[in-house]
């Protein structure tokens, strides 16, 4: 085999290499494909004014909350909370918005403090890319753990697994 044909074969080799690397890295690199409708918006946006604080608060919230829930119920928790920071009727940052004052009983009863699952650190990643399958929700309860009458009277938006997302 002549110089130029070997050198071509490395060449090949070595791009094969790295495109398999590439697509490998962009797969764990990416969170779960929302349904196809849904496709969620970049997260450069969000990359450059979220801390691994805000985003462990955000998942660790979505643990507490929806652990045992589908996961799109998962990610819209997560959409809720940055639904909320978009609001102008609410705080503009995730702590500020999950430690407002009664907003969230898992910050009342301290279970926000146990560490996020996996599954919840997809689910805030998901919402953090733009995916929201509440439709733009503010609220969300649970009809079998809440009587508050403020809240039931909320319009409803969308209800996955056992909450009820509402505006």
């Amino acid at each position: 085999m002549g110089k130029y044909a070997k050198l071509l074969l490395g060449c090949g080799v070595a791009a094969a290499v790295l495109a398999v690397a590439f697509v490998l890295w962009n797969r764990w690199q990416a969170p779960p494909s929302p349904l196809p409708e849904e496709k969620p918006a970049k997260l450069e946006s969000w990359r450059q004014t979220i801390s691994e604080t805000d985003l462990d608060l955000l998942a660790r919230v979505v643990r507490a909350e929806a652990e045992g829930e589908p996961y799109d119920g998962q990610v819209a928790v997560a959409a809720v909370i940055l639904n909320r920071v978009r609001h102008p009727e609410f705080p503009n940052t995730i702590p500020a918005v999950v430690y407002e004052p009664l907003a969230f009983s898992v910050v009342a009863n301290g279970t926000v403090n146990k560490p996020a699952t996996p599954s919840a650190v997809e689910a805030a990643h998901a919402a953090l890319n733009g995916w929201d399958p509440t439709g733009g929700a503010l609220y969300f309860y649970n009809p079998a753990k809440t009587r508050s009458a403020w809240i039931r009277g909320r319009t409803v938006l969308k209800t996955i697994g056992k909450h009820v997302f509402a505006s």
